[in-house]
């Protein structure tokens, strides 16, 4: 029973990481990103390669954050321009072309066998141990992100993004540059996505395409909007709360055993999606409600 409390932890920080990311983005920003998978799958495939060639893997993890950076930047060099509609477009077309890659690209990611046999993040652990440390690297992780974005959001950098999401024109007449901010924050964010990828690949030891479908997204979404998108606490309660809604569901098939697999596989879509329903309908801005900069 530890074991299995541990591994909804574990997953619910990555989550969480990736809902912090695309709070900044989004929550102060006002970037509609729906490529979450894609820098997710980006960062995890990175660290996945390069340890495959004997790099160490600290550098392998730096290397998958600095690889999300460097692809977010001429995504959001493309898209900040653009309307929401259209940025939401395309990032969700950047997050197909990086699964279609894995999947087609057999030489590179091995295709959909996936890339196996991960090294650890300390190698010579035994699996319960390893848990564990996993979970504390995560943990630890999580709480300087939380700090980093805090600050951020609390700074005049910070202050200058919530006002681009209420009022670009309003920011561009008093002399600043919205692409050159959203820019920014965008790439921060895909830095911290890839970041997640990696560390959820040296958890798992194993990745394939299967595991970055849009539907990843849609969670990191969800658990920002249960939440309370603006909020980096919304954020990380949204994670939590939406790893127990999806793993809690699991134990449906005790309640009603006359239930089959496939049938249960989408009653816990319909708990999860009545739980959405009833939040936004009694917390409409989430578990957090998010405070305006003064």
């Amino acid at each position: 029973m530890i074991s299995y409390l541990l591994a909804i932890g574990t997953l619910g920080m990555v989550y969480a990481l990736l809902a912090l990311a695309l709070n900044f983005q989004w929550g102060y920003t006002g970037l509609i990103n729906f490529g979450v998978a894609g820098f997710f799958a980006i960062g995890a495939y990175t660290t996945a390669i390069l340890t495959g060639h004997g790099w160490p893997v600290l550098t392998a993890v730096i290397a998958a954050v600095m690889v999300g950076v460097l692809l977010g930047f001429p995504i959001a060099l493309l898209s900040v321009r653009l309307r929401d509609d259209y940025l939401a477009i395309t990032t969700l077309g950047f997050s197909e072309v990086v699964r279609l890659i894995a999947v087609n690209e057999g030489w590179l990611t091995n295709g959909t066998n996936g890339i196996s046999n991960i090294p650890q993040l300390f190698p010579g652990m035994s699996n319960a141990t390893y848990a564990w440390v996993v979970f504390c690297v995560l943990a630890v992780t999580v709480l300087a992100t939380y700090l980093l974005l805090e600050r951020l959001g609390r700074s005049p950098f910070g202050r200058t993004l919530e006002a681009i999401r209420e009022d670009e024109t309003a920011v561009m007449a008093i002399g600043k540059s919205p692409t050159n901010f959203k820019t920014r924050s965008f790439v921060i964010g895909t830095g911290i996505m890839g970041l997640a990828g990696a560390l959820y690949a040296h958890y798992i030891n194993f990745v394939s395409p299967e595991q970055f479908l849009p539907l990843v997204t849609f969670y990191v979404w969800m658990a920002l909007i249960l939440g309370g998108a603006g909020s980096n606490l919304g954020a990380l309660a949204g994670s939590f709360v939406l790893v127990v809604f999806l793993e809690g569901s699991r134990f449906l098939k005790d309640l009603f055993p006359m239930i089959d697999e496939p049938r249960l596989a989408a009653a816990r879509y319909i708990v999860v999606g009545l739980a959405l329903i009833l939040l936004i309908l009694y917390r409409p801005n989430g578990i957090f409600i998010r405070r305006r900069q003064t």
